[in-house]
């Protein structure tokens, strides 16, 4: 009876190891899928889902891969591949970024900094469409205070819509947005995230900071420069301009150019080709040296000659001594700390327009009401 039992067991142990050894085989014959696989309904989209859907395919046709080639490279424009994005940071003058569509008449809007090589060295500049056609484009204005440049398209088959344009005034931190753009020469990418921040101050040429620049956590990248920044409602709330990031990657931090001064450069870009810039007819001194000498403020450095800072009487830096004269530390109600607060003050007044400067001079305060003219962009 042992002797059975044993024999049984053995029998039983041979078959367990024998099945677990033909279990994988027999497993890929039994249950293999040799025929296209039936799929599974998946439901309606989630409504945010529905709603960034829509928002990409109503906005992406408006939006467009920007080439600006110096002319000083030698190479033909239409044979730029995604290959030159890599260029720009390896001291080539090829270019490439986004830009978007203004108006019915073919007017682009792009950063000044996609097009500044060529722009400088009458190169050549070309837009690829959505639709994958490259159309010539030719530069209509460019501000770099700004950061923002204008093309004019050349003849193409079929306009695309302007974007729906909204305003900056009430955004606030947490709403949505919605980056899309060519990065790293990737067409027509589309990034979401938030409004992390408002009111950011941006260096731009000519040596000035843009005031109000909108900070956003969606991701912005190499190539996406010019792009536009879009709310819920697909309304362009931003251009697309700048990153913080030590890598040149998104780490988090984009940067872009607030839409209402998009709103109002771009219309004199289209117009005149330039800014027309409100100022008083000053060039002020550095910041950094008017911290070390305690001064709170804009130092006058130099009045222009029949400035309105010269028919109100301010009076600039002494060559000789090199003693302050004015120093700029009101604009009507608002405290001006340094050159931003100045410019943003003017910004708002507009050219033409009377503004009241609290002044410093000897330790003594007034009041001095000028009337803003346009100046070049590195003065004011």
């Amino acid at each position: 009876m042992p002797d059975r039992f044993v024999r049984v067991a053995l029998a039983a142990v041979v078959v367990l190891l024998a099945l677990f050894v033909a279990q994988p085989y027999l497993t890929a014959l039994l249950f293999s899928a040799e025929t296209p696989r039936a799929v599974t309904a998946r439901g309606d989209l989630a409504p945010a889902e529905t709603s960034t859907v829509a928002l990409f395919e109503r906005a992406s046709p408006s939006v467009v891969h920007v080439f600006a080639q110096g002319a000083a490279r030698g190479q033909a424009l239409m044979s730029l591949d995604d290959a030159d994005e890599q260029q720009q940071g390896q001291g080539g003058n090829a270019q490439t970024g986004t830009g978007f569509v203004w108006d019915a008449a073919g007017h682009i809007v792009t950063n000044n900094h996609v097009v500044q090589a060529a722009a400088q060295s009458g190169g050549t500049i070309a837009v690829r469409l959505s639709s994958g056609e490259v159309v010539p484009a030719r530069l209509v204005g460019t501000s770099p205070a700004y950061d923002l440049a204008v093309l004019r398209l050349g003849r193409v088959s079929r306009m695309p819509p302007p974007l729906a344009i909204g305003t900056s005034a009430d955004l606030k931190v947490g709403q949505s947005t919605f980056a899309i753009g060519n990065p790293f020469g990737l067409d027509h990418t589309l990034t979401t995230g938030v409004i992390s921040a408002l009111q950011r101050r941006l260096p731009t040429g000519e040596g000035r900071e843009l005031s109000g620049v909108i900070q956003t956590d969606a991701a912005i990248n190499p190539g996406n420069s010019g792009g536009p920044l879009l709310d819920s409602a697909g309304r362009l709330i931003g251009v697309n301009t700048a990153i913080f990031s030590p890598s040149g990657a998104s780490a988090g931090i984009g940067f872009a150019v607030p839409v209402d001064v998009v709103n109002r450069v771009v219309p004199d870009l289209i117009r005149i080709g330039r800014v027309r810039n409100p100022g008083i007819g000053i060039i002020a001194g550095q910041e950094a040296t008017a911290a070390r000498l305690g001064i709170d403020g804009v130092v006058v450095l130099r009045v222009l000659r029949g400035s309105p800072a010269a028919g109100a009487g301010l009076r600039g830096v002494d060559p000789s001594t090199g003693e302050v004269g004015d120093v700029i530390v009101g604009v009507g109600q608002k405290p001006v700390h340094r050159l931003a607060d100045l410019t943003a003050a003017l910004e708002a007044a507009g050219v033409g327009q009377s503004v009241d400067l609290t002044v410093e001079r000897d330790g003594r305060t007034r009041n001095v009401r000028v009337t803003t003219a346009d100046v070049a962009e590195n003065r004011q």
